[in-house]
């Protein structure tokens, strides 16, 4: 007889687990950010934001991490204060989840890997400012993040400002509707492009109401469906930019890249490389900007979920 598999370790803070415990909305976040994104102290700055915006909205944050052997769901001051400052701390996709755990060192999660963590922590709700999508010439390189993969695998509803515009946004799209997974644009037409407004690709649905959004979130997975529900959100207008301008800087770009034999996973980091010169550093603040948006709408969409779960909506 084979031996019984041990349960994945969670550790949850106490807001979080009180939270859940009383069926308040949560909204899970990515660690990624704090680790891969400012150098610090503006990392640890910018993550309090975030979770400060989650809070704004009406639902208390879940900062997701891996550590001493355990998925840690809600970080600390502390916590975050370390992962901020400590160097070294590993990105963990989902693939990496089972290496890193096993290992007890200290990982920081991606979309993917905090969607796995979210739904075994029964958390619904999870905020980033952008999804991984198809990148430009995946029909050659077969690049396509594990982000879309995950979507097929995990039942939780992902609020984001679309993805960035030097991934394939159609092809994207494309994917997102083979595996079933719904895109719904809350109070816009468009699927947004990260910090531009539009990708020039309209979404299939468009929502206003967050009552109606809650009801669809829970009877798509009462219908069975083991998918996420992708929920979109532009940055607001003050805070983006110009999708005609940065797709300028892509196309140029992208030209100088098969000039300079780039490609692979190589053209994504010389793209975003030509983006933010092309910008002129307006990228990284547009960049804090759409977490903090995408964060509190998140917050209010958990919370209206919330409420009306309890007043007897569609149960999944």
């Amino acid at each position: 007889m084979s031996a019984a598999v041990p349960p994945v370790p969670l550790v949850y803070s106490e807001e979080v687990r009180e939270a859940l415990h009383e069926g308040r909305a949560v909204v899970a976040l990515e660690s990624n950010v704090i680790t891969h994104g400012l150098p610090y102290p503006d990392n640890a700055a910018t993550a309090r934001k975030v979770e400060a915006a989650v809070r704004a909205g009406g639902a208390v944050p879940a900062t997701v991490c891996v550590d001493g052997g355990a998925i840690r769901v809600g970080m600390t001051d502390a916590d975050i204060e370390r992962f901020a400052s400590l160097p070294g701390i590993p990105k963990v996709s989902s693939r990496d989840l089972p290496l890193v755990l096993a290992s007890g060192g200290p990982g920081a999660t991606t979309v993917a890997s905090s969607l796995v963590a979210a739904e075994l922590a029964g958390i619904r709700w999870f905020s980033s400012a952008g999804i991984g999508g198809v990148h430009r010439g995946a029909q050659e390189t077969f690049d396509v993040s594990s982000d879309l993969i995950q979507f097929t695998r995990s039942r939780v509803a992902v609020v984001c400002a679309g993805a960035k515009m030097i991934l394939d946004l159609g092809l994207t799209l494309e994917y997102l509707e083979t595996h079933c997974v719904p895109v719904v644009a809350y109070r816009s037409d468009d699927f947004p492009a990260f910090y531009c407004r539009t990708s020039g690709h309209r979404a299939p649905h468009r929502v206003d109401d967050e009552a109606v959004l809650a009801r669809a979130v829970e009877t798509h997975w009462a219908l069975g469906s083991p998918t996420s529900f992708l929920v979109t959100t532009p940055v607001r207008e003050a805070d983006a930019i110009d999708s005609a301008e940065v797709d300028a800087a892509i196309r140029e770009a992208v030209t100088a890249a098969a000039r300079d034999g780039v490609f692979g996973q190589g053209l994504t980091k010389y793209l975003m490389r030509a983006v933010d010169a092309a910008t002129d550093g307006r990228s990284a603040r547009a960049n804090m900007a759409v977490l903090a948006t995408c964060a509190e709408t998140a917050g209010r969409l958990a919370a209206a979920h919330s409420t009306t779960m309890r007043s007897g909506g569609t149960a999944g």
